[in-house]
């Protein structure tokens, strides 16, 4: 598996986050497993690049200038809540001798039949699922292959995913992860509505677009007016 390298500078905490942003910076902090917590800085570019290729399940080998990289998870981003951007970075560094518990995104490939010929509506019931497993099994996502979907009776469950050998899925088995649905029939749903259920909605219908007689006052002009009292 391709290592993912990114490097970072300590920070002073009295540092001005402000100017560290508008410098093209981040400022970040690493805490976790055996060490104490620490202060960073990261180029935006650099983190950019790297988050779009590790997310937050996979092992990042974060260099601070003092020893040896540390394993880490981008465990949270903090993000401007107009623009999106990263503002604050969190790097958890875990024991790489130790399992660990992760959420994996779920990755949907293929094409489901009864989507395709049958005309039918995929569900995607499931974005990610949790995992257990060692810091170096951690897979980055997990395939769901929808072609085994081919009636509306197929459902995968998270039984039906295939992981590494290393690797636990925490998510209780029997949950349903993707099915597909059966296409609307509108008339047939009509249909089954009760007569005296159809005859008023009918009915309703009728009397909206019932046009007025000529002539006929507003409701409002036909009521006289009440004299004022003296």
């Amino acid at each position: 598996m391709e290592k993912i390298q990114l490097q970072a500078t300590l920070r002073e905490k009295k540092a001005h986050v402000g100017k560290l942003r508008k410098g093209g910076e981040i400022p970040a902090v690493l805490y976790g497993h055996g060490i104490k917590n620490a202060s960073l800085t990261i180029k935006k570019s650099d983190f950019d690049r790297v988050y779009k290729k590790a997310g937050e399940s996979t092992i990042v080998e974060l260099s601070t200038g003092e020893g040896k990289p540390h394993p880490v998870l981008i465990h949270d981003v903090q993000e401007h809540f107009l623009t999106g951007e990263p503002i604050h970075v969190d790097f958890y560094q875990v024991s790489m001798t130790e399992k660990l518990k992760a959420e994996v995104a779920l990755e949907y490939i293929g094409e489901a039949p009864a989507v395709k010929a049958l005309g039918g509506v995929m569900v995607r019931v499931l974005n990610q699922v949790e995992v257990q497993c060692l810091p170096q099994d951690l897979p980055h996502n997990i395939e769901v292959d929808i072609s085994a979907l081919k009636t509306f009776q197929n459902v995968i469950h998270i039984r039906d995913l295939k992981v590494a050998a290393g690797v636990q899925i925490m998510t209780p088995g029997e949950e349903v992860v993707a099915k597909v649905q059966p296409p609307r029939d509108i008339e047939a749903e009509i249909a089954a509505v009760p007569i005296d259920e159809k005859a008023a909605v009918e009915a309703a219908v009728a009397a909206s677009e019932k046009p007025k007689a000529e002539g006929e006052p507003e409701e409002a002009e036909a009521k006289e007016a009440k004299p004022k009292k003296e």
